[in-house]
């Protein structure tokens, strides 16, 4: 398989369709439902179409977007991570999600860390946006970990949700 980047227990590599059953899983587990929200993906069909249209596409017209955490030791798909360019954001940002029995073990920190690093040597972006719901302070306490500094609180199009701002 092609890996994006390795650390000491985790790889991270391209989605593939052959990942929808993973997806399904992930984005309606409580924590992306609550966080995130409901993508309204159940059926293999939908998760493919999630792919072609997210990552599958990120990959293709920007050379990067989220890609697949997997354990080493047993190629065990446990979350996502990447960089996704959004319309409203001027800068990238990084995103991360993974299934709630692989919290709590510094996976997102060991991947999250790496990734940034990659987007600033291997992708040359020299700035890092994050976006999170106030009340997601696991995420904000990762950002911060990171080295990343909350900038202002912000609302996207169309919506009365207000996030956080992160950049680094």
């Amino acid at each position: 398989m092609n890996h994006i980047l390795q650390t000491e227990r985790l790889n991270l590599r391209p989605f593939t369709h052959t990942d929808t059953k993973f997806i399904i899983e992930l984005v309606n587990s409580p924590g992306w439902l609550q966080f995130i929200g409901d993508r309204n993906i159940k059926t293999e069909q939908q998760a493919k179409t999630y792919l072609e249209n997210g990552p599958l596409k990120s990959y293709k017209d920007n050379g990067y977007g989220l890609w697949l955490v997997e354990r080493k030791q047993d190629n065990t798909p446990i979350g996502m991570c990447g960089i996704i360019n959004r319309d409203y954001l001027h800068a990238p940002d990084i995103g991360f999600a993974f299934l709630p029995d692989c919290c709590g073990q510094g996976y997102a920190h060991e991947i999250a860390s790496a990734t940034i690093t990659f987007a600033h040597h291997n992708l040359n972006l020299p700035k890092l946006l994050a976006i999170t719901l106030p009340n997601n302070t696991k995420s904000i306490r990762l950002l911060e970990k990171l080295g990343m500094q909350y900038t202002e609180t912000i609302s996207l199009p169309n919506s009365l949700e207000k996030l956080q701002l992160f950049s680094n």
